[in-house]
């Protein structure tokens, strides 16, 4: 019986040790913007108003952190609306027929102190690529609702024609209006879930 009664600690043990904790996106408290260059002479600057995504991971540290994120490309937004208009159709995003842009972690690697890389696959109309983006972890803390919260930025560079984002009306000198290289910047906090 005795015998018995150590297994059975044992295994409660092990599934408490490697439990899993889920945490979900607070959309309130977290922001998916993109710049790109212009004229090769500044930035035009964007954001993704609807996005949702979740993060499961059993080590505190996160280094088996598995992260789902998608955005409604639909909600994108750079306070020009012909801009946008155009961002939305064939000659972009095509928002009609992808709706969405979707990232899967395949792994999440501590670095040094709270850096991270995180790699996964981005998916952009039909079009999936491997991508890293360089991560901060911010900390964890309690908010006044006694909710625990983490929060993290991460950021990378796509070149927008590896997931057929292929308009490039040349200017007069012959440059392209809208740069290759985009760059991501997220800044994210989670709620775990209850």
């Amino acid at each position: 019986m005795k015998k018995l009664m150590i297994a059975a600690a044992l295994v409660l043990t092990q599934s408490a040790l490697f439990a899993q904790t889920k945490w979900n996106v607070d959309p309130a408290h977290s922001s998916a913007k993109f710049t790109v260059t212009h004229l090769v002479i500044s930035e035009v600057e964007g954001n993704f108003k609807t996005f949702k995504g979740t993060m499961v991971n059993t080590k505190p540290d996160f280094t088996d952190a598995n992260v789902d994120f998608s955005i409604d490309v639909a909600s994108i937004n750079t306070d020009n609306e012909m801009r946008d208009k155009h961002l939305k159709s064939d000659d972009f995003f095509n928002t009609e027929k992808y709706p969405n842009m979707i990232f899967k972690s395949t792994s999440m690697k501590k670095l040094a102190g709270n850096k991270y890389t995180l790699t996964g696959n981005l998916t952009i109309r039909d079009v999936t690529k491997p991508v890293k983006f360089d991560v901060t972890y911010g900390g964890t803390a309690k908010d006044a609702y006694g909710n625990t919260k983490v929060g993290f930025k991460a950021n990378t560079v796509i070149n927008r024609f590896d997931y057929g984002l292929k308009w490039n009306a040349a200017t007069e000198a012959g440059g392209a209006t809208v740069g290759k290289d985009v760059t991501i910047d997220l800044k994210l906090e989670f709620a775990q879930a209850k």
